[in-house]
């Protein structure tokens, strides 16, 4: 486990009655199970007399978990200690076992970690902020987005503003003055969306992309020109597809002409552009990915996936276990670690609201791992700079895996396990 951020000690400050201080409280959580000397409720004569009361349930097995009292917050915590000590309840709970799953499992050296991207996560801001520090420091493998998010990461590439806006603005004066709105951002037509339209079809109309490809091919090639944009404008981390390429992360949408840059690769193959789209390939790479990860190390290693919404990323993601079982005739067990982010019911039978529990039906989840399974119903824009942050705080940096430059391999691996199983 890595050291915390904030090793100083805080200023101690003057605590409200009844709450106790950290070390108070630290003695508290060590004797959390120790049961007190004396309940002076039950030693009320009070308690005696009633017909249904009995005394000491000590041994309850439904009482053994931590005390509900926390600490007073003081203003000096990092967002890993508030999580650890305050998080105890409701999806608060969830963010903590959230936080604590992908720290202590999911990053473990010998795990692959899946990240699934759904809804406007880059606009925001997001990508700058959470999602490339995480890249960076080893902690996301290989990444399923909706095209949405890539092309709205390029803005950022590209040096493009967006600007914090309001939803109260009428969105008829909004289309006036030209300006497109995500809720509460704002960005404007021309100089955002036109601008990044000429210069990704600049990007597309260049050799290299006359051919077909897979999303991930395509991405890394586009990401190597988001780079170049980042570093002329003195702007380092500012890009997702950026840094995916500099850390050999490959990016799949699973559906690409469900975005604007599905749109300009069909607008310019109207004007004879040869840059096409295999959906096939993305398919069997990223079951590639997830096999590769269950068979290294001896057949030790783990796949984790991280979901951030649901939609079709999501179901991209988690389909790598049926086409690996079901469609491939692989023996397979399914995912090892299944962390989601969403606000999405699970009784409207839409896929986002999904539980693990009925993943296992479909051969996604391995059933033996369930209790390593937390689904988490917090807005991704509060959840996931608090899990960025108490990532990087509690867990040191991993050696980047650099999947993109390993897909011919772990594809010709596929290939031949697929061949050994198609008889039997």
């Amino acid at each position: 486990m890595g050291a915390r951020t904030h090793s100083q000690k805080p200023a101690k400050k003057k605590r409200r009655a009844g709450c106790p201080g950290p070390e108070a409280w630290a003695k508290m959580q060590t004797a959390a199970r120790v049961p007190p000397l004396q309940n002076a409720g039950t030693a009320s004569p009070e308690f005696r007399v009633m017909p249904n009361a009995r005394v000491g349930d000590a041994e309850n097995p439904y009482l053994q978990g931590r005390s509900m009292l926390s600490p007073a917050i003081s203003g000096a915590e990092n967002a890993a200690d508030l999580i650890d000590s305050c998080f105890l309840a409701y999806n608060g709970a969830r963010l903590r076992e959230a936080c604590r799953l992908f720290v202590e499992k999911m990053l473990d050296d010998k795990a692959t970690v899946g990240l699934t991207l759904s809804g406007a996560m880059t606009p925001a801001g997001l990508g700058c902020s959470c999602l490339v520090p995480l890249i960076e420091a080893g902690f996301v493998d290989w990444i399923v987005s909706t095209g949405a998010n890539m092309y709205h990461d390029l803005h950022f590439a590209f040096n493009l503003p967006l600007r914090v806006g309001s939803p109260a603005i009428p969105d008829v004066e909004l289309r006036e003055h030209r300006i497109v709105r995500i809720y509460d951002v704002f960005l404007h037509y021309d100089d955002v969306l036109l601008a990044t339209d000429a210069i990704l079809r600049d990007i597309l109309k260049q050799d290299e992309f006359q051919k077909e490809m897979g999303t991930a091919e395509m991405y890394h090639r586009i990401g190597r020109y988001a780079d170049e944009y980042e570093r002329k404008a003195s702007i380092p981390g500012a890009s997702v597809l950026a840094a995916a390429y500099r850390a050999g992360v490959p990016i799949f949408t699973s559906a690409p002409g469900d975005s604007t840059i599905g749109m300009n690769i069909a607008g310019l193959a109207m004007r004879g552009n040869r840059l096409k789209i295999d959906p096939s390939v993305c398919v069997n790479q990223s079951a590639a990915i997830v096999l590769g990860a269950k068979r290294a190390y001896g057949g030790t290693g783990t796949h984790g996936s991280l979901m951030l919404g649901g939609g079709s990323p999501k179901n991209f993601m988690l389909q790598t276990e049926p086409q690996i079982q079901e469609i491939l005739g692989i023996p397979e067990a399914g995912q090892d670690y299944f962390l989601q982010i969403t606000d999405a019911r699970p009784d409207t039978g839409g896929l986002s609201g999904a539980t693990p529990g009925e993943a296992v039906t479909w051969g996604k989840v391995d059933p033996n791992k369930l209790p390593d399974m937390v689904v988490c119903y917090v807005d991704s824009a509060v959840a996931l700079p608090l899990l960025t942050s108490y990532a990087l705080a509690r867990r040191k940096k991993r050696p980047l895996k650099r999947l993109f430059e390993r897909l011919d391999q772990l594809g010709a691996e596929l290939q031949r396990e697929f061949e050994r199983n198609k008889n039997k």
